[in-house]
């Protein structure tokens, strides 16, 4: 396989966040080391991929797996495209602005050496709109925050771009105001912004930062209206029931409607079709493992073969499959024959 580094010692494992170079073992197999980069150490990203890897490296004989932190997803995925690593972390959202070579990859097209491929969808995030609880009267839908302070999260972040994105399908324009995330709460509180992004992980758990939020102010949550709830389905946006109980505050309602976008840990098509179907077994097999160790693989403990269905329809027009996981969803029936051409080659 191309552009991997196969070695027959063991190489490099990953202590918490710090890799740490291991005595060499000789070994009668070939193991491929392979460099997948997630992001920032202490990020959900980075957790996850530490704890998918753990799993990975145990089952696995034949790789061993350097969990690379970098700034972001973004990062991981212009360092893959640019060969710099073997896997990276992606978001549907970020494989949207890929192929239109636009918002945080304009430009970048030009320079790339090869495209990424989806091979693996981990969890979702889901993405709504805090704010002022004296406001929640006031505000019917999200169309009511139209020419108003927001902040929607810091510039170069996924859930920022996929709430841009639904705000911008509604035509809401509102007016972005920058804020460090421990500021959001007081902000909302004297009025520098009208709303912040509210959002959470895996249908589950809410961003620490949020519920650091909610300390700082007397908050409630905007849903949108049915109306354009309607709007975001129809321009291929899902929007889910999460139930309010992950906030702290009593908001009131028994459920917040957010807009759910997918995360994923990918490889290359230089990972063969059989060793990529091989990881997505073994993923699964150890799925409740894995949920265990962190609640956003929770999604996957309950119905892996949907989770890949559901991001794979996200964003099959943006990105192609890899072929080891378009086996895999074929065996689960949860294949669609319509996106046979885009299985990467």
């Amino acid at each position: 396989m191309k552009n991997l580094a196969v070695s027959t010692v063991a190489g490099l494992a990953v202590v918490g966040a710090t890799l740490v170079a291991q005595p060499q073992v000789a070994s009668a197999q070939e193991v491929t080391e392979l460099r997948w980069a997630t992001s920032a150490t202490g990020s959900a990203g980075h957790r996850a991929k530490v704890n998918l890897m753990a799993v990975l490296n145990r089952e696995l004989d034949n790789f061993n797996i350097n969990v690379m932190p970098t700034p972001g997803a973004i990062a991981t995925i212009r360092g893959y495209a640019m060969g710099e690593f073997d896997g990276y972390y992606g978001a549907d959202i970020a494989f949207n602005e890929l192929a239109a070579d636009s918002g945080r990859f304009e430009g970048f097209r030009d320079r790339m050496e090869r495209e990424p491929v989806q091979s693996f969808w981990a969890y979702t995030m889901e993405v709504g709109l805090a704010i002022r609880a004296d406001d929640a009267d006031e505000l019917d839908g999200w169309g009511g925050l139209a020419g108003r302070p927001v902040f929607t999260g810091p510039a170069p972040w996924d859930v920022r771009a996929q709430l841009e994105r639904a705000l911008n399908t509604l035509e809401v324009g509102h007016e972005y105001r920058e804020l460090d995330l421990g500021l959001a709460g007081t902000s909302l509180d004297d009025g520098t912004i009208d709303a912040f992004i509210a959002y959470t992980a895996g249908e589950a758990a809410l961003a620490p930062w949020v519920a650091e939020a909610e300390l700082g102010a007397d908050i409630s949550v905007l849903n949108p209206s049915e109306s354009e709830v309607e709007a975001l389905r129809e321009a291929g946006m899902e929007v889910v029931s999460i139930d309010a109980g992950v906030f702290q505050t009593d908001l009131g309602m028994d459920e917040v409607l957010f807009v759910p976008f997918f995360y994923g840990f990918h490889l290359g098509p230089d990972v063969s079709e059989d060793d990529m179907y091989e990881m997505l077994v073994t993923i699964e097999e150890n799925a409740e493992e894995l949920a265990q160790a962190d609640s956003v693989f929770a999604q996957i403990d309950a119905d892996m073969a949907e989770m890949q269905r559901r991001g794979v329809e996200a964003s099959i027009n943006d990105v192609r499959v890899h072929p080891g996981l378009a086996r895999y969803m074929r065996e689960r029936d949860v294949w669609n024959s319509d996106w046979d051409d885009r299985i990467a080659n």
